[in-house]
């Protein structure tokens, strides 16, 4: 067994576990436990007091994934993602390539109000709740609300995300009241208040997603997009549905896999990879050896490759889902590795068969119940945006379209950008064992991936697992974390790989895994960003009858 020093400690619990990118969110959900509630509302407890308490991570006008497990194997996978509103293009953007992949003239995609989609968060949580929620909303968003009200400490990751786009973000009042109040910073220690959140949350808990798509809400969104030249009306708002999917399955050495479908691309993508690690035996090489990592970066390759080729929003879309899946093409791809040298690789060509900085959080029950879901703003901040007058930050995940015409991730109205989401569950013999998923943008899925390997292949922890070191391969470049050894990293070098050495790759992954040997939930965060699980053990009192 592999054990990883980690930097942080796990918990431990016999009744609930939440991990999330906050202890403050942790605390949120699990508050809702105690209080007699299950996993669902928990989730959307901590959720709503994540976009109060790390508001450049996540907010009600972004996107994301939902993968929820009931106890009796159900399941539901929400896609709450963004959307290209009603008058966007595919040439809405003049794609800037010498500025590097992605890129467009002006950052338009990135920064501003025609770098917001339409956004589905509010309606996805609420969505989760009405289905499987059992406590009352209002009671659910209290949490968030009294944070935004009466403020929470300024870590000092929260300052350096301030740090970090506080030229974008003086561009926008309304930002730089929140977070830059008199033109200065907020120090570390400091409180965040955001009073105007707090009675867009309020509004929220009475009057439910109609705040946003139907109501006053939606009414501010649309005098701030006229206003600034962004393109959402409220007829945008006003179509806007979640989508109920299947999710992807698939299975790796025994392990049933449960992820994330289309136009998230984590799901299959993540299987895709596993299906191909299958065809080594990783265990024997050694985790964070050479060998180990060059198969790695060789996989992400390869999976990269069918990404750019294939993948996008399945109802713009026709790509072969069920073929990339096979693990005889699978095997077709492994066997395109070679152990001694790097290659670059195109899309492979699957035979077809008949028949997108963020935040994640992971909240599990002893009865097997789990929710784990991945939602964003996009990039830190979003848009950079507040919404005069309720506190909300704006997405930009339009940034996540190719700007490119004539690809399947091309912009078209109404279609919903390819993400890299992951939010993962393992099953054995039915019964749920782990979930987990990471914040990361385009890093996601990959380091979601070595975080399953992580715990199947090399038997580490939950808290092993996502503190473990990481790679990132999307080209010639990999990207591998600075606490992998200098030897390794010397031996990748010398068999021709080009390294970038990073602080960190991908963001706060997190997840909760039950203890086989004696039942308990064990809940985990990494050290590259605040999260921190909380867990309730206890129970009630034993009724005797000599008392």
């Amino acid at each position: 067994m592999v054990v990883w020093p980690t930097e942080k400690q796990p918990v431990h619990a016999s009744q609930a576990v939440v991990a999330a990118n906050h202890p403050y969110a942790a605390a949120a959900g699990i508050s809702m436990i105690a209080a007699g509630g299950n996993v669902a509302d928990a989730a959307v407890a901590a959720i709503f007091a994540c976009g109060v308490v790390e508001p450049q991570m996540v907010g009600p006008l972004g996107g994301g994934y939902i993968v929820f497990r009931d106890a009796d194997g159900s399941e539901l996978v929400i896609d709450n993602y963004a959307e290209a509103p009603g008058r966007a293009s595919e040439t809405m953007y003049t794609p800037d390539p010498s500025a590097g992949f992605g890129m467009v003239v002006g950052q338009h995609n990135m920064t501003g109000h025609l770098a917001c989609g339409v956004p589905g968060n509010l309606k996805g949580w609420l969505h989760l709740h009405q289905l499987k929620g059992s406590l009352p909303l209002a009671q659910v968003m209290q949490p968030a609300i009294d944070a935004a009200e009466h403020g929470t400490p300024v870590t000092p990751y929260l300052r350096m995300s301030i740090e970090s786009q506080a030229k974008e973000l003086r561009e926008y009042p309304s930002s730089t009241a929140i977070f830059m109040p008199g033109g200065e910073i907020l120090k570390v220690g400091t409180m965040l208040r955001n009073p105007d959140q707090a009675a867009t949350l309020r509004a929220i808990a009475k009057e439910g997603g109609d705040y946003l798509y139907r109501g006053p809400l939606g009414d501010a969104v649309v005098r701030d997009m006229q206003a600034n030249g962004g393109l959402i009306t409220h007829e945008d708002l006003q179509q806007y549905e979640v989508r109920e999917i299947p999710s992807i399955k698939g299975t790796y050495r025994g392990y049933g896999i449960i992820g994330t479908p289309p136009s998230s691309g984590g799901g299959i993508l993540n299987q895709l990879g596993m299906n191909i690690l299958e065809n080594f035996d990783l265990r024997s090489f050694g985790f964070g050896t050479a060998r180990y990592w060059h198969v790695i970066i060789e996989t992400l390759k390869l999976m990269f490759a069918d990404r750019n080729a294939y993948l996008g929003d399945p109802n713009f879309v026709d790509f072969p889902q069920d073929a990339l899946l096979d693990k005889a093409y699978a095997k077709g791809r492994a066997a395109l590795i070679k152990m001694d040298i790097p290659q670059q690789y195109e899309g492979g060509e699957p035979a077809p068969k008949m028949d997108g900085h963020t935040t994640h959080l992971t909240v599990m029950a002893a009865d097997g119940s789990v929710v784990t879901m991945t939602q964003t703003i996009n990039m830190g901040f979003g848009a950079r945006a507040v919404v005069p007058g309720t506190g909300l930050l704006l997405n930009d995940n339009m940034a996540l379209f190719d700007a490119r015409p004539g690809r399947p991730n091309s912009i078209a109205p109404y279609k919903r950008m390819l993400t890299a989401t992951a939010a993962t569950i393992l099953t054995r013999d039915g019964e749920t064992v782990a979930a987990l998923g990471t914040p990361g943008g385009i890093r996601i899925f990959p380091a979601v991936l070595q975080g399953i390997l992580n715990l199947v292949d090399h038997e580490m922890t939950i808290q092993e697992a996502v503190e473990a070191p990481r790679v990132w391969c999307n080209g010639p470049v990999t990207e591998i974390e600075s606490i992998a050894s200098d030897k390794t990293i010397a031996e990748l070098e010398s068999m021709g790989h080009k390294l970038n050495v990073v602080p960190a790759v991908a963001g706060n992954m997190n997840g909760v895994q039950r203890d086989p040997a004696t039942g308990m939930l064990l809940g985990g965060a990494c050290w590259r960003g605040n999260g921190g699980p909380v867990g309730l053990s206890g129970g009630l009192a034993k009724t005797r009858m000599n008392w």
